[in-house]
Formats: structure tokens, C-alpha cells, sequence
């Protein structure tokens, strides 16, 4: 088990975002799009929400392929600032948040209200930007100004109506806070025409989204720690017939002080320049309203009165801390599934209940509270504040092997395209170019052992290394793998890292690679140092019974019932006050919940209990102190987009 798992997902300079598409009444369906290249072990799960009841459901005809045409002409409506900032202050927020969820009270509702494509609790947000709470009075006044008049239609001069198609998926949880919308700004004199789209289509690549076969779009991104969002909002990332639709700038939003800005903030490495440069963005997204944030997607958890020091986060796992809970009574905790591990390897295995069980068995080296890092494993975060980090200017030429903008590791060579030393992205011709060069020192807290009482040393530094990098090993990616020049395994405690010229993870001050037993033996004999890549995805010390150096250890796995925990006696910072953990495996959310309630299960998390009517029973027992009750503005968005354009 490595040590080096953690909820982060390693970036390069742009992070994933997530596209959601509600199911309805079972799993998310998603389709991925990803700003270049992503992950070193982990992929952030999907988690859905389904909620309440809707009606009408209509299916598109699949538009034909579009096969020329920029979307340079602006929208005959919706080019017009009034007009969108009419429909933001037309759109009563905590109205549509009461529609899905009904059973928050009114501080809960105001908790999932995004300003900005931040959230609020963000590192990068700026609060100091143009908001639009609900007044219709003021949206109408924008109406008129832009020459939309009458009632109950507004309409031009020229007699054309105020319409616009409204396009969003079919899944019963936007069907219903979209309902309302349309209610909404009907009262402000729009008429707004919904189509309820299968997300193979919305989602599709080469329709809906994609295509900007929209007006007003609905959809959620899932934000992370590290906002990225090139992709979304620079000039050049606007998809059109022309550069083959490359590109998430769905609305074709052009500012170019917010172009610039979000560039240099995924260009740089220092805190404070970002966090300038992300304020640029947000007040201009903010002053030219071309995506209306709606709200934060509600998240719930649950967990015994008996439990102390339980922390529910929007960004990091309930089990990050675990070693730190006490309880009031008993030795044992009970956590609840309605889904088991497929294995406890964290390097092929994505899912949010892999997650939560292998923080038992490792102590992370960083952990993800709020939208931010904690060194944990690591002494310190390796930051160039620090001192523990450079990132120096160096000269490259014709083949060299040098980072690409695309995230990927080619020999310099004319037609490459790189960013160079100034931020700026060049098209390589000849001769000599600048790149940053990043290197970086991973100290670790001395002292941690596994399981067995052998400390962690040099080797199991260098076996994690060798297995994750190893193209046999199965991994989802090996971006960061790829990104190495050199390493430098120094101590047992202690390893640098010299990227190739070009690579800037945002996420550079998090040590990249873990550690594995090596000197433990398996079933036949061998010693793990010895197995080849090929074989740990079916060698069961790995997946299913692996070396522990976290504050449990893996006691037995009883396919489809549970898994037992006992606390790991070796754990290096004490052995946890909790004797036993037993995660059991439940049909489904309602028995979860009933089981809850009686006693028979402790904890269940927001990947159990997701945001359906199961919440309102638990969030009621809440209130009542039967048990404690948390509620979480996920970093799931939903938001509307604007297209600035038409064909």
C-alpha cells in the first residue's frame, strides 16, 4: 500500500473538471473532458445527487454534424450584458436550492451560494466581486434598457420575442430546479423553451456541449483543490468548426484581461501571484455574467453521538483523521458501504470507498482539508518559500527532451509548442528557448514503520518508484512518471525530484512517490522488492491484505459482508484510541440509514448517503441529537452558461 495516497489528484498546469450528468434514480453517468494531462495515482470519484419528483421529459433529434461556420456572430440576445445580467438578478438562487432541497433551513441554503467559479471557502476566491442577489425589480429595469418591453412576453422594437432554449439534462434533479427557473424568469418577461437532453447527447462528443448547441446550458463542474480553468474561460480555449472544437470555453467568452489572467495564474507557482490573478478573473466573470453560478451540490454525512473529533469536508475523506477519533463509549466503529473496494491498491483503484478504507491502513503525506493542503507524512510541503523547491530558468535547444503544452514528454523539435520562462506560449522554430525548470525536495517525517516494526527506508522509496512508473503496472497514468528527469532517492527519509524543462505542477510541493514494503515476503516466498509490475494487480499482499504503516491494520475481508480493522500497535504516532474498525456492506441507502438510526452502523459518509430523500431522514435525526448530522457545499457545481454566439 503506498503511503503516497491522497484525495488530491496530481495536476499539471491544468487540473480535471468533471461534467456532470444526473442519473436517474442509479449511478452517475459522466463523460469526462480534461484540460491536458492529469493524475499520477488517483482520479477524483463522481458522486450523484437524485432528487424529488418531475414530469416532463423531452428528447432531442440529434443535431446534424456541423461542417463549417466560426461562431463569430454575437448573439442576437444574449450578447447583450443587460440581458444576461437581467436573468441573473430575475433567478432567486435559494429558491431553486429549496426545490431540490427542501429540508435544509435557510443558513443551510445560503451555505451552497456561489459567487464566482470558485467556491467560497476557496484559497483563490476573491469576495469582492459583482454579485447579483434576487431583484426582479432591478433584472426588468435591465430589460427595458436593452429594449425588451411588454408583458407577459417582453419583446423588441422589431416584434421578436424575448425567448431562449434552455438545455440541460434529463436526470430529475436538474428537471427540477430548472422548472422553477423557467417560472422565474417568466416573471421577468422571458420565455424560456427547456429541453431535457439524454446525456449521451448533452455530454457527447460531437454533440450538445461540445458542438455549443445551446443557448442556456446547464450542466456542473466538479472544482478542485487546484482551480485550473484554462480551458474554461482563456480566449483561445472558445470551441469552433475551425480549430476542431478544442477547447471548454463553451459560452465563447473573450475578455482579455481575464484571458491573460487566468493563463499567468496556471503559470506561475507562487501563491500570492495566482491568488492575484484568479481575483482578475473572477471580477470580470463576475462583471460580465457569461455563466451563472447556481449553487454548490449538497453533501451529507452522518455519524454516532459517540464519535469525537469526526470532520466532514467538502475536499478531503471522513478517514483522513481517523487515528485522531475518540469515543465516548465502546472501542468499536462501524462505518457503512452500499459499495465494497474492488481492491485496496491505490494506484488502480479510483472509487470514493477504496478511498475512505485505505486511510486506515496509510498515513498520507499531505492531506486536502478546505480546498487546501496539510503536510501530514511530509515534514512540510515543499514550496520554493520554503526553500525546499526552485524553479530556475534554463536554456534548451533542438532535442532536447523538454514538457510540452499538451502535458507530455517530447524531444524539442521545430512545431513544438511550449510555454516558456515568461508564460507565454511559442511555437518552437530554432535555436535556444528558455523553460522553467522545477526541482524539489520531499523530506519525510522520520519514524514511521509499518505494520511489522520496519521502519520505512530508501528501498521502499525506490520499489514505488519503480512499480508506479512501470508501464506493467496498470496504473490509470503515468503524466507525473513521464514528467521526471531525474530523482535522487538521498536518505530514508528525504528524495529530490528534477522535472523536465516546462513541467509546472501546481501541485509540485506534494511528494509524488510513495513507498511499499520491500523487504516483506509473499505467499511463495519471494520478497516483494522481487515481484515484477506485472503481477501486483492479482498478488494479494497488494490488493487485498496489504502492509500497513497507517493507524489500523487489516485484520479479515469478508467478500460481500465486511472488513475487520484492528488498531495497528506499531502506528507511529500511538496506537488509536479505537480498538476495531468494521466496515459492513449494505444492500442499499435506505437500510444504511435505518441501520444508522438503530445503533447498528456509526458513520455514513456523503458516498453512501449521496443527496437523496435518505438526507432529510438523517439531517431530522440530526435535529433531534439522536445522532450528529453534517451537511457539505461539495465542490460539485451546477451552473448556466451563455453562448455568446451563434452559428
Amino acid at each position: 500500500m503506498s503511503i503516497a495516497f491522497r484525495r488530491a489528484v496530481i495536476v499539471t498546469l491544468l487540473a480535471v473538471l468533471v461534467p456532470i450528468l444526473a442519473a436517474c434514480g442509479g449511478a452517475a453517468q459522466t463523460e469526462v473532458v480534461r484540460e491536458t494531462v492529469v493524475v499520477v495515482q488517483t482520479a477524483e470519484p463522481v458522486r450523484e445527487t437524485v432528487v424529488v419528483e418531475q414530469t416532463v421529459v423531452a428528447e432531442p433529434e440529434p443535431s446534424a454534424p456541423v461542417t463549417g461556420g466560426a461562431f463569430t456572430t454575437p448573439h442576437p440576445i444574449l450578447s447583450d450584458i443587460n440581458v444576461r445580467q437581467a436573468i441573473a438578478y430575475c433567478t432567486n438562487r435559494p429558491e431553486l436550492i429549496a426545490s431540490v432541497y427542501p429540508f435544509l433551513d435557510e443558513e443551510q441554503q445560503a451555505g451552497l451560494l456561489m459567487d464566482t467559479f470558485i467556491p467560497k471557502s476557496h484559497w483563490a476566491v476573491n469576495n469582492d466581486v459583482t454579485t447579483y442577489p434576487f431583484d426582479p425589480e432591478q433584472g426588468q429595469a435591465l430589460l427595458d434598457e436593452a429594449g425588451w418591453t411588454g408583458s407577459p412576453t417582453r419583446s423588441n422594437a422589431d416584434g421578436d420575442l424575448l425567448a431562449l432554449s434552455f438545455t440541460t439534462t434529463n436526470a430529475q434533479f436538474r428537471q427540477t430546479w430548472s422548472a422553477v427557473f423557467i417560472q422565474q424568469m417568466a416573471a421577468c418577461g422571458i420565455q424560456v423553451i427547456p429541453t431535457y437532453a439524454p446525456g449521451s447527447w448533452w455530454f457527447g462528443s460531437s454533440t450538445g456541449l461540445s458542438r455549443r448547441d445551446f443557448e442556456l446550458g446547464a450542466f456542473a463542474w466538479v472544482g478542485q483543490t487546484d482551480p485550473a480553468g484554462r480551458t474554461l474561460y482563456a480566449c483561445n480555449q472558445i470551441p469552433t468548426p475551425e480549430n476542431n472544437w478544442e477547447g471548454q470555453n463553451y459560452m465563447g467568452w473573450c475578455n482579455e484581461r481575464a484571458s491573460q489572467a487566468i493563463v499567468a495564474a496556471n503559470n506561475t507557482l507562487d501563491r500570492d501571484e495566482r491568488i492575484r490573478q484568479y481575483a482578475i478573473v473572477q471580477e470580470e466573470f463576475a462583471n460580465d455574467m457569461v455563466s451563472l453560478p447556481v449553487f454548490n451540490r449538497l453533501e451529507a454525512e452522518a455519524a454516532s453521538n459517540r464519535i469525537q473529533g469526526y470532520i466532514a469536508d467538502p475536499t478531503e475523506y471522513y478517514t483522513a483523521n481517523i487515528q485522531e477519533w475518540t469515543l465516548t463509549d465502546g472501542d468499536t466503529v462501524v462505518l457503512g458501504f452500499t459499495q465494497e473496494p474492488a481492491t485496496l491498491w491505490s494506484l488502480i483503484e479510483s472509487a470514493a470507498v477504496q478511498r475512505t478504507a485505505a486511510f486506515l491502513l496509510s498515513y498520507p503525506f499531505a492531506t486536502e482539508y478546505s480546498y487546501d493542503y496539510q503536510a501530514k507524512g511530509q515534514t512540510e510541503l515543499s514550496t520554493i518559500e520554503s526553500g525546499l523547491a526552485t524553479n530556475e530558468d534554463i536554456e534548451v535547444t533542438a532535442g532536447d527532451i523538454i514538457w510540452n503544452i499538451d502535458g507530455e514528454a517530447v524531444e524539442l523539435a521545430p512545431g513544438v509548442t511550449v510555454v516558456d520562462a515568461n508564460g507565454e506560449t511559442i511555437t518552437y522554430e530554432s535555436g535556444t528557448v528558455t523553460l522553467k525548470q522545477l526541482v524539489a525536495t520531499y523530506n519525510f517525517v522520520e519514524g514511521q514503520v509499518w505494520e511489522d516494526g520496519e521502519p520505512l527506508k530508501q528501498a521502499d522509496f525506490e520499489l514505488a518508484y519503480s512499480i508506479n512508473c512501470d508501464p506493467d503496472s496498470g496504473a490509470v497514468s503515468f503524466a507525473t512518471c513521464n514528467s521526471i528527469a531525474e530523482i535522487d532517492f538521498s536518505s530514508d527519509t528525504s528524495y529530490t525530484v528534477t522535472y523536465l524543462p516546462g513541467v509546472q505542477w501546481p501541485t509540485y510541493f506534494l511528494a509524488p512517490i510513495g513507498a511499499y514494503p520491500s523487504h516483506q515476503e509473499v505467499s511463495d516466498g519471494r520478497l516483494l522488492a522481487d515481484v515484477p509490475a506485472s503481477e501486483w494487480s492479482s498478488l494479494p499482499e497488494i490488493v487485498e491484505q496489504p502492509l500497513s504503516n497507517g493507524p489500523f491494520i487489516l485484520e479479515s475481508w469478508e467478500k460481500g459482508q465486511s472488513m475487520t480493522f484492528r488498531a495497528n500497535p506499531n502506528f507511529f504516532l500511538g496506537e488509536p484510541e479505537i480498538k476495531t474498525v468494521v466496515v459492513k456492506f449494505i444492500a442499499d441507502t435506505n437500510q444504511a440509514v435505518a441501520q444508522l438510526l438503530t445503533g447498528e452502523v456509526d458513520v455514513l459518509g456523503s458516498e453512501t448517503l449521496g443527496a437523496g430523500p435518505e438526507v432529510e431522514t438523517v439531517l431530522q435525526a440530526g435535529a433531534a441529537g439522536d445522532i450528529q448530522a453534517f451537511t457539505i457545499a461539495s465542490s460539485t457545481w451546477e451552473h448556466i452558461d451563455f453562448n455568446l454566439n451563434i452559428r
